[in-house]
């Protein structure tokens, strides 16, 4: 079984729930103010470490408060932390999340996470990675330093996956590193000048993908599940009925639970059908981190859907 390896985002996220999104220059009462450990990377590591993967973060934070609860709540998920680095003179990044009606709007101050180099990153690849490992990114990073990352893992024969977000356009010598993507309707507009808003246009959209090199494509659509392009073959999965709260952390439990899956060795649909149910889960909780279940948790819905 192999590991995962992510290098990404964290940052600390500070929720408020509104009755709508404001207007310039107006002020709107709020309430649930919540002070929570996120980004991208971060949570994406804590779902695979969650749902069973043997889970490493590469990222860096702030000298802080906000940095060390981070760290804090990273190994108690169960997370190796010890490739996180704390660095003096630059605040931890701090995410300003909107909740309104289920879902939510983000303001993003990266912070540290600009920090660290593509040569930073592949040092500790040497120092930790094994061929099979399996290196998942998103684009909260120091972009150069992430392309640079990207092509490091797949040179080394780790099997890469990247989560486009925030999107944007994509050079084209990248694909060349990418094994797997996984967007939503959103970063596929950017990312392929397709908005997958009818079933042609999905198809169209990960074809595109597939034909830029990415060996698996997995295009989330919200309340619809997720469609998932593989050597050819189709995966249509729907999600489990849930009462949907707060939409935040669900991408992320998505791409976490496919790390996991390929790095436990499963196939290619009980990967999809974990992705499925645990970021079903998730929108049924307030918060990112704290909003992704337990493995077996997972585990009893997928008995249930059977």
């Amino acid at each position: 079984m192999g590991r995962v390896i992510v290098f990404g985002s964290l940052n600390m996220d500070l929720t408020i729930e509104c009755p709508r999104q404001p207007r310039m220059g107006e002020t709107v009462t709020g309430s649930g103010f919540l002070l929570n450990p996120g980004g991208k990377g971060a949570n994406q590591a804590v779902a695979a470490a969650r749902l069973g993967a043997d889970t490493v973060m590469i990222g860096a934070v702030g000298a802080d408060v906000f940095g060390d609860a981070l760290v804090a709540s990273l190994e108690g998920a169960g997370v190796a932390c010890g490739r996180i680095r704390h660095i003096d003179g630059v605040s931890t990044g701090v995410a300003s999340i909107t909740r309104v009606g289920g879902d939510n709007c983000i303001v993003l101050d990266p912070g540290a996470n600009h920090v660290l180099t593509g040569h930073d990153v592949t040092v500790v690849l040497d120092e930790v990675a094994a061929a099979g490992d399996v290196f998942v990114t998103q684009l909260e990073c120091d972009l150069a330093a992430t392309w640079e990352a990207l092509a490091a893992a797949h040179a080394r024969g780790l099997y890469t996956i990247l989560n486009p977000a925030p999107a944007v356009p994509i050079p084209r010598e990248v694909w060349a590193s990418v094994d797997a993507i996984c967007l939503n309707e959103t970063e596929c507009e950017i990312v392929t000048g397709v908005f997958p808003g009818d079933g042609l246009a999905i198809e169209h959209a990960l074809e595109l993908l597939a034909d830029w090199g990415v060996g698996m494509v997995a295009l989330t659509l919200g309340a619809q599940g997720s469609r998932v392009l593989c050597e050819g073959r189709t995966i249509d999965s729907r999600p489990p009925a849930v009462r949907v709260i707060d939409t935040t952390g669900a991408g992320d439990t998505y791409i976490g639970a496919l790390a996991m899956g390929r790095a436990r060795g499963l196939s290619l649909d009980e990967t999809v059908e974990w992705a499925t149910c645990a970021s079903a889960l998730a929108t049924a909780r307030l918060g990112a981190q704290q909003a992704v279940p337990a493995a077996d948790e997972v585990a009893a819905l997928m008995v249930v859907r059977r």
